[in-house]
């Protein structure tokens, strides 16, 4: 896995050592996404740099692949595949699971979205989602279910946490089609302006 937490500021984030939310790097709407690689259910690399600039990226973190509401979630975006990808969109969905517990989840339920494991928790950390604490003595790892919406131009458009999977990828996929009637929209005014 390759992180770079480069921050839209000029300075480099210490993501490994983020343990709670209190610590956490917040990141609003307007900033420039932090860029990394990850692996994906098949144990090819998923490099977030590669695929901006031509599309619009929606990541979304969720705690674990086969849970009801992760299933609900990833299945929804699925669903909604066809219509992302109309938006030049690409969905990930990101979680702590390794790339093998990834791929069952993706053929059991037939998931075409694409599935990023992020064992250690680095990628989590860097967008601010890892949640760690003590219950009885013994530390627990989570992930706040987020949501993060890029533009092509590799800006934070959309944040949202805590968010409820039931109608969620539809609610994503309007925004999504929202940032691109903005784009068509400017053309239209800056054509406008020059005739």
């Amino acid at each position: 896995m390759h992180v770079s937490p480069q921050h839209a500021s000029g300075r480099v984030l210490k993501a490994a050592r983020l343990e709670s939310p209190a610590e956490a790097l917040a990141l609003s709407e307007g900033q420039s996404v932090p860029l990394f690689s990850l692996p994906d259910a098949d144990m090819e690399m998923f490099d977030l740099a590669s695929v901006l600039g031509s599309h619009h990226v929606v990541l979304y973190f969720y705690p674990r692949d086969n849970t009801p509401a992760c299933t609900r979630q990833a299945i929804d975006f699925s669903d909604h595949d066809a219509d992302f990808a109309k938006e030049k969109c690409i969905v990930a969905g990101i979680s702590p699971d390794d790339c093998l517990t990834h791929a069952e989840f993706r053929d059991q339920h037939g998931l075409s979205v694409e599935l990023l494991a992020d064992e250690d928790g680095d990628v989590c950390k860097l967008f601010g989602v890892w949640l760690s604490g003590q219950v009885e003595g013994v530390t627990k790892r989570s992930v706040r279910r987020s949501t993060f919406i890029i533009s092509r131009d590799g800006v934070l458009r959309h944040v949202m946490h805590d968010v409820n999977p039931r109608g969620h990828a539809a609610e994503v996929f309007q925004l999504v089609k929202q940032l691109n009637s903005r784009n068509v929209n400017g053309n239209h005014q800056k054509h406008g302006r020059h005739a």
